[in-house]
């Protein structure tokens, strides 16, 4: 379909919103029909996928849409500092290794993914794999180890190193979207079968448990009806910040891009990454004053409505019927991603960590500090910010690893 049904940003919120209020209801209702359906699939997995399928039969048009860039730009950020209002930094450092060491073996998987994904299906269908100059396929490749081990300065970053040709980058652009987001939607229905699988792993998952319930108890002792004044004060302390957060991005980075040219590596010169950690810092520093207390007001649940609302807009960028237009390249894509997911699994296996570490960890390299924090939510609201300080990670990490993916990626092109 050339056009979409509807190109209007104001309506396509609106409908948006009223998708998120259905799902909201009925998952909330006493109806055991409900009751039943939201036992095997998660209310978020459902604002994911609805906004998916309004793109793929041409109801909505996310490419003519700015509502993704602002629930990013803007949402993102304020959620963010009102999740981290009343976290327990204290309970977060008492998780323990596991968190980092299933994030490290979502990286090295992916390193290894893309040079192993290439060879399995270069010796099947050799086509698919080849090229020259910048229409070689490994070129293209490249920026998706940028996206998904960092997020979308790395990407940028491995553009301007491998310099592929447009149409080979548009079309893994669409290989990163849609294969990630598939992924995504299985980590947000693993987390709400996630006991089942921690007993697999044989995994104790009591430090999780305990900070979920501190938060919550802490959440039930200060609650309070909310006033005008609460609220105000909620929406102001959350956009103050993400224009603090924006100040600094639109500061440093290009201040970085000029005189600093060698910090572009740790993608520091990226406006969005400045966004992000300006966000979950002032947060995190916000949680030790008397704005603490906002959370009796329902601070949190603003941030999770921020967070469902960036969820919907994620889903209306993954247009499932794209596949259609390169499907080699997303059987490259598939390959790549089950091997990232069985090595997670593995690694999780041996290790007995929580499946909470494994969504996580997958995520904050595959989807960055946009993704991380939901996965991490869909788990605990109270968890989002583990989400975002490992992706933050994945920013550090993103284009020293995707360079090493891409060379052994051309090495095996080149065989």
């Amino acid at each position: 379909m050339d056009s979409a049904l509807i190109t209007s940003d104001a309506v396509t919120f609106g409908l948006l919103m009223a998708i998120l209020a259905g799902i909201f209801i009925t998952s909330h209702s006493d109806n055991p029909k409900w009751q039943k359906f939201y036992k095997f699939v998660p209310s978020l997995l459902l604002c994911y996928f609805i906004p998916s399928l309004l793109t793929t039969f041409g109801v909505v048009s996310e490419a003519d849409s700015n509502l993704y860039y602002v629930a990013s730009r803007y949402l993102l950020p304020a959620s963010l500092v009102l999740l981290t209002l009343s976290i327990d930094l204290k309970g977060i450092m008492n998780l323990g290794p596991k968190a980092v060491i299933m994030f490290l073996a979502g990286t090295g998987s992916i390193m290894i993914g893309g040079p192993i994904a290439l060879l399995i299906v270069g010796t099947i269908s050799p086509e698919i794999v080849g090229g020259t100059g910048p229409d070689a396929v490994w070129r293209g490749l490249a920026t998706v180890a940028g996206s998904w081990i960092g997020g979308g300065a790395n990407q940028t970053a491995m553009l301007e190193v491998f310099e592929p040709s447009t149409d080979l980058f548009g079309a893994m652009v669409t290989v990163d979207i849609i294969v990630a987001n598939i992924w995504m939607a299985f980590l947000l229905y693993g987390a709400g079968i996630s006991e089942q699988v921690d007993k697999w792993f044989k995994a104790d998952a009591s430090a999780i448990d305990e900070l979920k319930h501190n938060i919550a108890e802490y959440q039930a002792n200060i609650a309070r009806v909310p006033t005008l004044v609460d609220f105000t004060k909620i929406i102001a302390v959350a956009f103050v910040i993400v224009a603090l957060g924006h100040l600094a991005g639109d500061t440093i980075a290009p201040w970085i891009d000029e005189n600093a040219p060698a910090l572009a590596d740790l993608s520091l010169n990226s406006s969005f990454f400045w966004i992000v950690v300006v966000a979950t810092t002032g947060g995190l520093i916000l949680s030790f004053t008397k704005v603490r207390n906002l959370e009796g007001a329902g601070a949190s649940k603003l941030g999770s409505l921020f967070l469902y609302i960036l969820v919907m807009t994620i889903g209306m960028k993954m247009n499932i019927a794209s596949m259609l237009d390169a499907p080699g390249f997303f059987v490259i894509g598939a390959v790549w991603i089950l091997i990232h997911v069985a090595v997670l699994l593995t690694v999780g296996k041996l290790i007995k960590a929580p499946f909470f570490f494994v969504a996580v960890g997958s995520q904050a390299n595959v989807g960055g500090a946009a993704s991380a924090p939901i996965v991490a939510s869909a788990f605990h609201s109270a968890l989002a910010p583990v989400g975002v300080l490992l992706a933050v990670l994945g920013y550090a990490l993103g284009t020293y690893g995707a360079y090493l993916c891409a060379i052994m990626m051309q090495a095996i092109a080149g065989m």
